[in-house]
């Protein structure tokens, strides 16, 4: 919390800000083990925990930084494509509505309705960026 107590006392000064936190879909549901049926790769248990308390420091800076004039929100992505093996990217995608693996242009909207005044009303937000995972 450190950190957003910087930042937010500098955007404070400035007049107000946007803090974007980016956490994971991994801090909403949780494992899926059947992704990983006979592959050499998992997904350690830290990683929950990691990214479900990035969504509660999310809620609580937005709770203490919001009288300052700084919103504080997260974005939660879902799995993106990085060459995993085959098996691993079939089972995922079809656990999403868009059928795919999110890739290197897909966090952009978000972020930019997140640093523009279009949000100006959003704060303590967290928002799945997943192609559908977390909806289904």
């Amino acid at each position: 919390f450190r950190m957003h107590q910087v930042f937010g006392r500098v955007m404070a000064e400035q007049g107000g800000g946007s803090i974007i936190n980016v956490g994971s879909i991994q801090g909403m549901v949780g494992p899926d083990f059947h992704l990983y049926e006979d592959l050499d790769f998992s997904i350690p248990p830290d990683y929950f925990f990691h990214k479900g308390g990035l969504v509660q420091l999310t809620r609580y800076a937005a709770a203490r930084l919001a009288p300052r004039g700084v919103r504080v929100n997260a974005i939660a992505p879902g799995g993106f494509y990085n060459r995993q093996d085959p098996r691993f990217v079939e089972r995922y995608c079809r656990h999403t509505y868009l059928g795919r693996m999110a890739n290197d242009t897909d966090l952009k909207g978000v972020i930019v309705f997140l640093a523009s005044s279009a949000s100006a009303y959003v704060t303590g937000a967290n928002i799945p960026v997943d192609g559908g995972y977390t909806a289904n």
